[in-house]
């Protein structure tokens, strides 16, 4: 016989099969996808900003918001349904870690998603309800994870190790465009889709390698400061000999993703 513990806890995990396999949850999810959407959008234009023009906010999810919040009341609504649709996606996301059939990979890389949608939603929620600086910046998040890493015995070591692990990231994503593997979870769109797919995924790769080689840098440097997110990233490509024509080419890329997280928005499997 079961003691009341483990009855507890099916009853628990039963319900919680109960809510992600919800139709309600799935149609939220693509809430979430149209939101992702919207970020990339507006971090590709902030991309622009740096490539071709004097630089404003800071290219990632951070400047992206700020762009909507000064659209004030209007800004403020479309805030508020992107935080309920990317934390429908992030539970919908942890319930494929927990339920699914699939492959281990596949689950744990839901995972992750799941705990990248948490901290993006819980920045939005506090930002929403007036708390200042809710968002940081990814440089400033990527800064301030290497400088624990450097504090620890072995810390050089370490932040290096993080720095390979976004480069392969990086890679990674390059992988899943370059074969156009991220269509096995789209149930539709086509063949636009899926160049849309492809080119956002090598853009996303592109700018997480650069991030990567800039951490492990930092490494070497013993200094937390190096260390860059995706801002960062964007701008240390301007910076090299191909300068703002590469820049722009991956900012163009960008958008090409959230074209293609709107057709996810469509034609995602939920």
């Amino acid at each position: 016989m079961m003691n009341s513990a483990e009855e507890a806890g099916r009853t628990v995990t039963g319900a919680a099969r109960r809510a992600a396999d919800n139709p309600a949850l799935g149609k939220l999810a693509r809430v979430g996808f149209a939101a992702r959407g919207v970020l990339y959008a507006l971090i590709s234009v902030l991309a622009l900003q740096i490539a071709f023009g004097p630089a404003g906010k800071e290219a990632d999810k951070n400047g992206a918001v700020q762009m909507i919040q000064e659209q004030g009341g209007l800004g403020e609504i479309l805030l508020w349904v992107m935080t309920v649709g990317l934390a429908a996606l992030a539970v919908w996301q942890a319930g494929e870690a927990l339920f699914s059939h699939g492959r281990t990979r596949d689950r744990v890389e839901s995972a992750l998603r799941s705990a990248f949608y948490v901290l993006l939603v819980v920045s939005l929620f506090g930002l929403l309800t007036n708390k200042k600086d809710a968002v940081p910046s990814t440089d400033k998040q990527s800064q301030d994870a290497t400088a624990a890493l450097l504090d620890l015995p072995g810390g050089q070591i370490l932040a290096a190790l993080a720095g390979l692990g976004v480069v392969a990231l990086g890679v990674y994503w390059i992988h899943e465009g370059w074969t156009r593997k991220f269509m096995r979870d789209m149930t539709g769109g086509g063949e636009l889709v899926r160049r849309l797919g492809q080119a956002g995924y090598i853009a996303r790769g592109v700018i997480a390698v650069a991030a990567g080689i800039l951490i492990g840098r930092a490494a070497i440097a013993f200094d937390a400061k190096e260390a860059v997110g995706i801002d960062g990233a964007l701008k240390a490509l301007a910076e090299t000999p191909l300068g703002p024509p590469l820049l722009a080419v991956v900012a163009l890329g960008l958008l090409l993703f959230a074209a293609y997280c709107f057709a996810e928005a469509r034609w995602h499997r939920t």
